[in-house]
């Protein structure tokens, strides 16, 4: 057991390295509205603000692995709702894990998909 015990320590107290990402001209996202079962694919370039339904949505940035461009996207979202003065969601959207930071609404999902590389 103790052998066991030295052996997760020691892997836990190797070094952490930590991926270098680039910045995207632009990103996509996919967003579904529960109450009509339409999904949609929005394009963005990197700080501009789409609105769609009941959303305003702006894409601050879309970041990928710099070794692995098509691996994953990180996109910065801020979300409005209506005419609400807070946003609904605001941060970091991770593609390949949709489930990390989700947008919480009633009625809206919306997911990372992609970032525009060239």
């Amino acid at each position: 057991m103790m052998r066991i015990l030295a052996l997760l320590c020691a892997l836990f107290a190797l070094p952490v390295t930590a991926q270098q990402a680039s910045n995207a001209d632009g990103g996509e996202i996919r967003v579904l509205d529960k109450t009509t079962g339409v999904v949609s694919d929005l394009e963005f370039l990197a700080g501009e603000t789409q609105r769609l339904g009941h959303l305003e949505i702006t894409m601050e940035e879309c970041r990928f692995p710099t070794e692995n461009p098509s691996g994953d996207a990180y996109i910065l979202l801020t979300i409005f709702y209506r005419d609400l003065p807070d946003p609904v969601f605001r941060g970091w959207m991770i593609a390949s894990a949709p489930a990390i930071n989700g947008m919480s609404h009633p009625r809206y999902d919306v997911w990372a998909m992609r970032c525009k590389t060239s």
